[in-house]
């Protein structure tokens, strides 16, 4: 009877195991976002506060973090902005070459791309390590050489969102258009997220002020800087910001750190 059983137990889990494997995993910070605050016990609030994330900014829209569990992840990777050991996943947006590589270093075992080459929107949904990451689609503008009709290529940025300790860290890339409520919703909770502030190459920086201050995110971290004065975007943000800016180009954050006021984190130490 015993071995009747096991080989139906056994039956059931050949068919159902594909089937679970093809199941999307799950956002906790979606999660978060759309449930109501609970109670969290102390025992658990004290683990947490171990488990933190370095971020470092390399340069352009490069940043690395580091998680609890030693995983390195680059943003927006083309090799330029190097800092310490490769990366263990690369995250790439082809706005232009200096946020993507066609040829990353072989010894990076996971290259994720923020664009599709067959027209259809690029699904990042995967456990790497101690993190779970996936994106969001967003349009984008072409570039001198490409001589298709349209201004926008639909799907071919992608915001990176990163959920690791607790933590739900979002990249916004190469972001050309506002943000709908539909884009918003996908994202859910962000704690930290980094946005660009050229206010040219990718947009107005009155349009992604409106996007940083709807996010709500506990931490800004700045990036693609190079065409804008800093204070203009520190400016534009406004209340009820808080400015933090820092010598160095690295910093520890856990959730149990995260400021209570939101805050701009310049890291000049680039």
């Amino acid at each position: 009877m015993w071995r009747l059983v096991s080989a139906v137990l056994a039956l059931l889990g050949a068919h159902l195991s594909p089937a679970l494997a093809q199941q999307p995993q799950r956002s906790e910070c979606l999660a978060m976002a759309s449930a109501p605050p609970r109670v969290m016990p102390v025992a658990f609030r004290q683990a947490a506060a171990a488990a933190e994330v370095q971020i470092t900014y390399a340069g352009h829209s490069t940043y690395y973090i580091d998680t609890p569990g030693g995983l390195r992840i680059a943003t927006d990777y083309s090799g330029a902005y190097q800092v310490g050991r490769l990366p263990d996943v690369a995250t790439m947006n082809r706005a232009h070459s200096t946020h993507y590589t066609l040829f990353p270093d072989k010894r990076i075992p996971h290259v994720l791309h923020g664009w599709s080459e067959d027209g259809k929107p690029a699904i990042v949904s995967e456990r790497i390590g101690d993190t779970f990451v996936r994106n969001v689609t967003t349009d984008i503008r072409r570039y001198f050489g490409d001589d298709a009709g349209a201004d926008m290529i639909r799907d071919g940025n992608s915001i990176f969102i990163f959920e690791v300790a607790g933590l739900c860290i979002g990249h916004l890339g190469h972001l050309h258009h506002k943000l709908d409520d539909s884009h918003f919703a996908q994202i859910g909770r962000l704690d930290i997220v980094m946005v660009p502030i050229d206010g040219t190459y990718t947009m107005s920086l009155g349009g992604v002020a409106e996007i940083t201050k709807r996010l709500r995110a506990s931490v800004v971290l700045p990036m693609h800087r190079f065409a804008t004065p800093l204070d203009d975007f520190l400016r534009g943000i406004g209340q009820p910001f808080e400015i933090d800016r820092r010598s160095e180009r690295s910093f520890r954050m856990s959730r149990d750190a995260l400021p209570t006021t939101p805050t701009v984190i310049v890291l000049d130490g680039v």
